[in-house]
């Protein structure tokens, strides 16, 4: 199967070859002729199996670029995710002549007012910074036909259902809507049955494959020691890039300030860096001129970066899903990836449950 047998136009199929991408995923197989067809959709797949394009190709084939309303609008927890989606579809933007608004906090209000004097055809935006452009009237969403809400796990996770409401009352009645989400617990599906009409649901099984080619161990330590250990495990791997996961803000800092003090060459993200920071930050990761990115949860959604080789655990996720999705960052398309998790006797609870979901005993790694 290939993109134009699933309806896409030649300057899309261009676009995506001169990315490197000539076949479908399955998500993209299954979702692509629905969302054409107009059908409403809750897909739910994994990160790292192409869930962006599956929503952006078939977008972009229904906008009609002669169109001078906004015509689709996607919604999406992070500015991260929300930057990612934004490239993307810029790229695609260019095949069909149409105008890509990026609506997120952090950026600059007025630059975003300005396009807006432009003929915008999609937006991508978080709840927060929508809102105030509907408050300020300086977006209309009266013609929207397609909203896709993106992570809608996240969206629930991050306390968005009530802006997902407002937003939704001001569009229209009868729009497309297509949810897209990691994981479909029973809140996140009764969620996207109450904002689709008679969807066809969509589910792409993980495959085990995914996992198997990341080599998972545990490191069983104490708060007290988990620093040294780390350092100890870093020194050893020497990894090509690497992410370090914490569990928050004030975490992500100390850790930050041990790992500068040791001359690791290392940065951080979370919600409190400015954005166009972040923005550096992300880009010189991406550019392999830093090893080391220290983050948070808000990072472990939608940050695709090619070649990160290892992830370390230094604070145990609190659920199994979370730590799905931060493994979830290494070992993509094929490549083997390693990740490395610190155990202290507190987070037994949360460990257990880990290996329970992945059913089997994480090996020990030790050290000399």
């Amino acid at each position: 199967m290939n993109f134009k047998s699933l309806g896409m136009s030649e300057p899309l199929v261009q676009i995506l070859k001169k990315s490197g991408i000539k076949t479908p995923t399955a998500i993209q197989q299954e979702c692509i002729p629905l969302i054409i067809a107009d059908k409403d959709v809750i897909a739910q797949a994994q990160t790292g199996t192409g869930k962006t394009l599956a929503f952006l190709l078939p977008l972009f084939e229904r906008i009609s670029p002669e169109s001078t309303k906004t015509e689709a609008l996607i919604i999406t927890p992070t500015r991260e995710l929300a930057l990612q989606i934004t490239e993307q579809a810029e790229q695609l933007a260019k095949a069909k002549k149409l105008n890509v608004l990026a609506a997120y906090g952090g950026r600059n209000i007025g630059s975003q007012l300005n396009k807006l004097k432009k003929n915008i055809h999609l937006i991508i935006a978080t709840p927060g910074r929508l809102l105030d452009h509907l408050e300020r009237k300086t977006i209309d969403l009266n013609h929207v036909k397609t909203v896709v809400i993106d992570e809608a796990d996240q969206m629930l996770l991050m306390g968005f259902k009530n802006e997902v409401d407002q937003i939704l009352r001001a569009t229209p009645r009868n729009r497309q809507t297509l949810c897209f989400s990691a994981t479909m617990a029973p809140n996140v599906k009764k969620l996207a049955y109450y904002y689709t009409y008679s969807p066809v649901v969509v589910n792409i099984e993980p495959k085990k494959v995914t996992l198997d080619t990341i080599r998972q161990e545990v490191v069983e330590t104490t708060d007290r020691q988990k620093f040294d250990r780390l350092a100890q495990a870093l020194q050893e791997d020497n990894p090509f890039l690497a992410i370090i996961f914490v569990r928050t803000k004030r975490r992500a800092n100390e850790l930050f300030a041990k790992m500068k003090k040791q001359k690791f060459n290392v940065q951080v993200i979370h919600s409190d860096i400015a954005q166009n920071k972040r923005e550096r930050i992300l880009k010189s990761f991406r550019e392999a001129d830093l090893q080391y990115l220290i983050a948070t949860d808000v990072a472990s959604r939608g940050l695709d970066i090619s070649g990160v080789t290892h992830i370390y655990n230094y604070d145990v996720p609190e659920t199994p899903e979370t730590y799905i999705h931060r493994i979830g960052r290494t070992g993509r398309a094929g490549e083997d990836g390693y990740t490395c998790m610190f155990v202290a006797p507190k987070d037994n609870l949360e460990f257990n449950m880990i290996e329970r979901k992945l059913r089997r005993n994480l090996p020990r790694r030790t050290f000399k």
